[in-house]
């Protein structure tokens, strides 16, 4: 087991963003932004997971845009352009999943 902190940084500075585990084929990073802040467009060869915290997040994918909240998952599939921009101070968890030549059960 590993106990992993991601403080609240958002009253210190704006955009934070931070690796905060690697493991197998998966890298998990924390992003921290204010109203306004943007994550470039920008493709990925790995399959993206994004979980919002707290605050809302306005994503576009292939064109296509979401929110996210704390309510909902967002799901990127490998190479597909997205960006992001923070409707509301927010606080998510980014899992960037590479793909894997052998299956596991859950």
């Amino acid at each position: 087991m590993e106990w992993i902190e991601t403080p609240n940084l958002l009253g210190e500075k704006s955009k934070h963003v931070q690796k905060i585990l690697s493991f197998e084929n998966t890298n998990v990073v924390n992003i921290q932004l204010q109203i306004g802040e943007t994550i470039p467009e920008y493709d990925s060869a790995a399959d993206t997971l994004i979980v919002v915290w707290s605050g809302k997040v306005s994503f576009k994918v292939e064109g296509k845009v979401v929110e996210g909240t704390s309510e909902n998952i967002l799901h990127i599939k490998s190479n597909e352009r997205h960006r992001l921009t923070a409707l509301e101070p927010s606080d998510l968890v980014v899992l960037h999943i590479m793909a894997s030549k052998k299956l596991t059960h859950c």
